[in-house]
This record gives structure tokens, sequence and C-alpha cells, in this order.
């Protein structure tokens, strides 16, 4: 049978082209997910007993029931589904929806094969309230660097400098509520001190046209720098007076918190992650509810056009990176009074700025999506803590690395094409 020219144009037209990018990235994916089922395949071949889930604290007033799970099926099972996800992947035969099902289905095998071969290989079960209590804890300053952020890159400011805002904002915090008791005092010394490390951002990328990146790192070089001076020459002689900080304690919401299970998860948390949660929603909405956040967008994409309609486009960018580093501020004071205590000179932020500056990227630029991404980084850091006392044969230490190896991922590119605002690190310079 011939095949005649309208049917040969019509079949090229219906092939699907894959540009050399979107092929790599398919390949990585492929070659890290199916890596990652022969990992849990030899897993489930190391434990021979059921893993035990707990769906509530030993303390806890309601004590719900404890789901047990065979070991070796489950996690086999598990390795079998990554192992089709990474094949499906390498293959390239699905492509569209059915790739995000196969993304979902090997994140669901990696998350629930992990958990039941922990529960499996250790006496004590593991406690999924303490897992995801801890990991809401950890995403709460990871939520609001997202947010300052997002902010900033939206408007065309490349932020690499939210690991000094948070890093100057957890000091200001500690040193404030040392000196007043109170904890509004510190939150908005906090947010100043935030909103001051992004004057300086929008002041040397907007004013004098300083390259973004660099100078987002003599911003945190500065703040390591500032604050480690003060404290040896403020602090440190006289801890009583300038180092005494007594944390937030969680904020109860009398009847919801006595649901089971999600009580305690959701409605026993510290005032800042319920900060956190009434921040995205708004950021969200004013960045794409309102004129602002409109004008906002425009100059991140394309400055000039926005500036020949008449916007201010300094101005604009300047309030964006502003505003992103007032809430960089807020979550940069969960390090002493929102958690810890006071601060100590040993880098209490951890790189937790450069973590959220990759929860940018892989939410691509959106605060929820980004808020969602910060949620795994999250689950992942709370990881180790919660298998820490069930002396699992693996390193805790390495459960530890996961959010950094996370971060390494996202700045690869492996999460896939994004496309950042098309401004971005673009300097702008009125033509009229």
């Amino acid at each position: 049978m011939s095949i005649t020219p309208v049917t040969a144009s019509a079949a090229l037209i219906n092939e699907r082209v894959e540009s050399p990018q979107t092929k790599a990235q398919r390949l990585s994916v492929g070659v890290l997910v199916t890596i990652l089922g022969a990992i849990l395949l030899f897993m489930a071949f190391t434990v021979n007993k059921s893993g035990r889930i707990a769906l509530s604290d030993a303390l806890a007033d309601v004590q719900l029931p404890t789901i047990e799970l065979p070991g070796m099926p489950t996690v086999l099972l598990c390795s079998l589904v990554v192992l089709g996800a990474g094949i499906g992947y390498l293959t390239g035969k699905i492509n569209g929806r059915a790739r995000t099902v196969l993304a979902v289905a090997a994140g669901l095998g990696i998350l629930v094969g992990f958990l039941v071969w922990a529960a499996a290989s250790s006496t004590l079960p593991f406690t999924l309230t303490s897992q995801l209590n801890l990991t809401l804890e950890y995403a709460t300053p990871l939520f609001f660097g997202v947010l300052g952020g997002v902010l900033a890159e939206r408007a065309g400011v490349v932020n690499i400098a939210i690991e000094g805002m948070f890093l100057t904002a957890a000091f200001t915090a500690s040193l404030t509520y040392s000196v007043t008791n109170s904890f509004v005092a510190a939150l908005i010394a906090a947010a100043i001190a935030g909103l001051l490390m992004a004057a300086v951002l929008a002041l040397f990328t907007l004013r004098y046209l300083v390259d973004h990146v660099i100078i987002g790192v003599v911003i945190n070089l500065l703040a390591t720098g500032l604050t480690g001076f003060i404290f040896q020459q403020l602090v440190a002689k006289d801890v009583s007076t300038y180092g005494s900080v007594t944390p937030m304690l969680p904020l109860r919401i009398p009847v919801l918190e006595s649901i089971p299970f999600l009580g305690p998860i959701l409605f026993s948390l510290r005032p800042l992650t319920y900060m956190a949660f009434i921040a995205i929603p708004l950021v969200w909405f004013l960045l794409f509810r309102t004129k602002w956040g409109l004008r906002v967008r425009s100059v991140g994409e394309h400055p000039h056009a926005a500036d020949t309609v008449g916007i201010n486009v300094v101005w604009t960018k300047a309030s964006a990176v502003l505003l992103g580093g007032l809430f960089a501020g807020l979550g940069g004071s969960y390090f002493t009074i929102g958690s810890v205590g006071a601060f100590q000179d040993n880098n209490p932020t951890a790189g937790y700025g450069f973590i959220a500056l990759a929860a940018v990227i892989m939410g691509r630029w959106h605060p929820v999506l980004g808020a969602l991404v910060a949620l795994f980084f999250g689950f992942c850091r709370a990881l180790a803590q919660t298998t820490k006392l069930m002396a699992l044969p693996i390193p805790g230490d390495f459960i530890e690395m996961l959010p950094y190896l996370a971060t390494i991922i996202a700045v690869a590119g492996l999460v896939g094409r994004v496309r950042a605002p098309a401004a971005d690190g673009a300097h702008f310079v009125k033509t009229h």
C-alpha cells in the first residue's frame, strides 16, 4: 500500500519532536529514578519482618492504631513501581500527563518504600505524626525564604542574598528579644533587618548596576562578618543581658487541636508557621491578582516595554525586593526566637537561604509551588531526626544530606526545563 504525500505530511506533523535539552533531562531523570528503584530493590531483601507506622505519638491523649505492613513484599512492590517509572522515562514512549503520573508514582514508591523499610529495620515504629510536625517546623523558614526569592526574581533581581537576610534577621531578633523581652518587637526588628539587607541588594543592582550574583555573595559575607563581630564584641561579653532568649511556644487552637491525627499537626504550631500559611496565599494574591503584581511581573519580563507604558521600572523592582526582604527577615527570626533560642555564632542558618533559592527554582518562581518544594526539603530534613532513634543500618548523617543533595539536583536542572523571568539578572538602563 502506497503512502500519499498528505498521509506522510500528517504523520510528520503528529510525530513528536524532542529537543536535545528535553531528551537529556528525560534521560537524567530516568537514570536517577532507575538507580533509586534498584537501591530500593536491594533494600527489600534486607528486611524480614513487618514495618510499623504509628499514627500518633506515644504521649498523645488519643492513641490511634498503628499500621503494620509486611516489610519485604511492600518494599519490593514499591521498588518495582519505581523501576517501571524509570524505564518509562528512559524509553521515551510515555509523554504528557502519563509522564506526570509516572513521576508521582515514582515519588510515592520511593517514599512509602523507604518508610516501610525504616520501620521494618527497627524495633521502634516510625511515628508519622512526629515526622509531619518536624516537616512543618523545618519548612517554616524556607516558606519565607521562598517568598523573598520569588518576589525579587519576579521583578528581575536575582536574590542570592537570602542567606544573608536570614542570618542578619536571626541575630537581630535574638538581640532585640534579649533587650525588650517582647516577641512582637523581635519580629519587627527581624523584618526590618531583612528589609535593610534587601535595600542594599536593590541599591547596588538597580542604582549602581552591580552584577546581581556578585552583590548577593557580598551581602552574605557581610552578614556573616557583621553578626560575628557584634556577637563577639557585645553578646559574648554579657550573655545574660544580650543572649537570653526564650523561644516561642506552639500556639494551640482550642477544639481543632483535638482532632485525631490532623489536630496535633496543623493546629498546634509555632506562631511563625501560622504566619507563613497566611503569607503564601497573600503573596500569590499580590503577584497575580493586583495591579502592582502585574507591574512586578512585567518589569521582570520586559522592563523596557513596561517603561514605555509609564511604569516606574526601578521603583517597582525595588518595592518587590524590599517586600521580599521583609519576608526573608521573618524567616530568619525562626532560627532564634522561633525555635532554637539565643543566637549562637556557629552559622545557625546552615545554608537554608540557598535551599530556599533552590526551592524557588524548582517551584518555577511561583509562591505556591515553591512552598510545596519547601515542604519536600523540610520532609527530608525531618526524616533524619525522626529516624535518629530508630538505629537504622545507614548513618543518620547520610539522611541529613538529603536536602542538600536535592538542592544540587535542582541547580543541575534535573527537575526539568524551567524558565526564569526573561529579564532576571539583567540591568535596566532608561534609554530616554
